[in-house]
């Protein structure tokens, strides 16, 4: 949360927690939530060596735990230091990319910072070690200098770089998309409903058409075990409108196992008359801790500027281990308390969450502590580029 980032900066043996932090990874949910340049940031702010984390990383268990969470976040932090300007972390990951046991990770963060000094001769190891599938997962979709770099010396990636470019022009046959759409919405409910080749595209098609018949078919597929039909039923609803809403509300409240799709667009879609059911969802959520489950709550109850949720609100930004909630949070704060806000959105300018930085820096009240901050975030290189953009407008 950014006030432990400020906190640190005032607190002798701070940089311990950190490191910790870096060791144990605390993430709630490691695949959406975001913490490298948070703890690169305070390693700066701190003046702490990367040493710390080089033994992290090279510690013996290295070659005995076979998942790579344990080096993850480490890697993520090492790579942000670079691009803060802390040259001393390159090293370590090429080191760990020579030696290391997820040697594979550190090579394409190594890519990812897109500088060919930084991986000199590393072309060698990456075409004696990768098979055509990982050199393929290894060429980001668009232009990156080290790729282009070692294709000039390496046969085999240049194949690689080439078959990427081949594929990124290969386009679907225009007479599949014709053939759907010539299609009646009963041949193509057929064809969804047999799940074979062809139905992903059926389901698209009706979900382009706007056609009602696909909640019949969510009410098919849902309840089923979680299936790439299903998964593609919730993407084609995404883009429906308040005509989902009397079914949604069915769905929300009888849990038949379309609830989670029917919360999605109550907190879309849905209107004042939803207020007391999505408080009901909150209360229940923040109640069992169970973060997940407070999203769709905190961003239909916020939509709506429903201001009985503040005091939930607040309870949630401070017990919530999900960091990726907090930027519903603090949007649903602005929208129906702004006043209340304001100290949210203070603090939300060290947040280690992009949404949250964003929301913050759109919204915080301008004092001569926050005009600093928004300066620093403009002139960030390391920072998303909205929020560079954003910070920009705002108090400089």
């Amino acid at each position: 949360m950014g006030r432990a980032a400020r906190r640190a900066a005032e607190r002798a043996g701070a940089g311990e927690y950190v490191y910790d932090c870096v060791r144990r990874d605390p993430r709630w949910d490691p695949r959406c939530e975001s913490r490298g340049l948070y703890y690169a940031r305070l390693m700066v702010d701190l003046e702490l060596p990367a040493g710390p984390v080089a033994e992290h990383l090279f510690d013996p268990s290295d070659h005995t735990d076979q998942g790579d969470w344990r080096v993850e976040l480490a890697l993520d932090v090492l790579s942000r230091l670079v691009r803060l300007s802390r040259r001393e972390a390159a090293p370590i990951l090429r080191r760990y990319a020579e030696e290391g046991a997820h040697w594979f990770d550190a090579l394409d963060t190594l890519v990812e910072l897109g500088d060919p000094s930084l991986t000199i001769g590393l072309d060698e190891l990456a075409a004696a070690r990768c098979d055509d599938r990982a050199l393929g997962m290894l060429i980001p979709a668009g232009y990156n200098p080290v790729i282009e770099t070692w294709a000039a010396r390496q046969p085999r990636i240049a194949e690689a770089l080439a078959r990427r470019r081949e594929a990124g022009r290969a386009r679907r046959p225009a007479g599949a998309a014709a053939d759907r759409g010539e299609r009646t919405e009963a041949e193509l409910l057929d064809l969804a409903r047999r799940q074979g080749d062809g139905a992903i595209g059926a389901i698209f098609e009706l979900g382009r058409r706007r056609t009602l018949a696909l909640l019949d078919l969510a009410e098919e597929l849902l309840p089923a075990r979680p299936s790439r039909f299903g998964g593609a039923v919730c993407r084609a609803l995404r883009e429906y409108g308040p005509e989902t809403l009397p079914r949604a509300r069915v769905w929300a409240a009888q849990r038949g196992g379309c609830e989670d799709m029917g919360l999605r667009i109550l907190a879309r879609y849905g209107t004042r008359q939803d207020i007391p059911f999505l408080m009901d969802e909150l209360r229940g959520a923040v109640g069992r801790s169970e973060w997940h489950d407070a999203a769709s709550p905190i961003e239909g109850l916020g939509r709506l500027r429903a201001g009985e949720a503040v005091p939930l609100l607040k309870t949630a930004w401070t017990e919530s281990t999900y960091a990726y909630l907090r930027p519903r949070i603090l949007t649903a704060l602005t929208r129906t308390a702004p006043h209340t806000a304001e100290s949210y959105t203070v603090e939300g300018l060290w947040d280690c969450e992009e949404g949250v930085r964003l929301e913050a820096v759109r919204s915080a009240p301008l004092t001569e502590d926050t005009r600093i901050r928004l300066q620093r975030l403009h002139l960030d290189t390391a920072e998303e580029p909205g929020i560079r953009a954003a910070a920009a407008t705002r108090g400089l």
